[in-house]
């Protein structure tokens, strides 16, 4: 997401429904147009005349903790949603391809058992967060989680990397179809994860760690 001068609430990248049956009409809708729409908001406001109005928001997240907490947790909530919708799409799902599926058994031995970790990762974030996988600056892929809006491209970040795929865990994703049943929204995510879009991100990775 490069952002120079100005920060763009992207339209969302398919219809409401488009998700359905695996997540509902009314949950996206309300997630993009009411939770997502705010945190933008709210971020555009927490950085109105200061100089991070003309920063990259990566170069933002590599200095977030200097920042208010009002930029931290609004930057990444708009951040992290927009590459969230842009993870799914309508038809998703199936494995992914080439050079990422085999960047995927290599790190973790089979598909399978990547599956699992993620997923796991989604179902034991405690209260809110995101559960994501990146890529380390030697070019390994590994399984991480934040909480609230954190991402692993901010300097506070547990593990830093680079991002190429995320699941949002917070209740609000879920919760109209789901209840409390985080682990079958989880179940259900695979059904819809845009590979094609990870496998883009996962070649721009590569060259910006510069591995071969």
């Amino acid at each position: 997401m490069n952002t120079t001068k100005t920060f763009e609430f992207k339209a969302l990248p398919y219809a409401y429904d488009a998700l359905e049956p695996f997540i509902d009409k009314l949950t996206v809708e309300i997630h993009y147009s009411k939770h997502h729409k705010a945190y933008f908001d709210n971020f555009i406001n927490a950085i109105k005349d200061t100089p991070m109005e003309t920063m990259d928001i990566l170069d933002i997240f590599k200095s977030i903790s200097k920042y208010p907490a009002a930029v931290r947790n609004n930057s990444g909530g708009y951040f992290n949603h927009t590459f969230y919708w842009e993870s799914m799409k309508a038809h998703g799902g199936g494995l992914p391809i080439g050079k990422l599926a085999e960047a995927i058994t290599k790190s973790f031995t089979s598909f399978d058992e990547f599956k699992k970790q993620f997923s796991e990762a989604g179902k034991t974030r405690f209260g809110s967060g995101w559960a994501w996988l990146c890529m380390d600056d030697k070019g390994k892929l590994f399984i991480c989680s934040t909480p609230n809006q954190d991402n692993p491209l901010m300097d506070i970040a547990e593990k830093k990397g680079i991002p190429l795929l995320t699941i949002d865990v917070w209740e609000h994703a879920y919760y109209l179809k789901y209840q409390n049943k985080r682990a079958d929204y989880i179940d259900a995510f695979w059904n819809l994860i845009n590979w094609d879009e990870v496998a883009i991100r996962y070649e721009k990775a590569i060259k910006t760690v510069g591995v071969k």
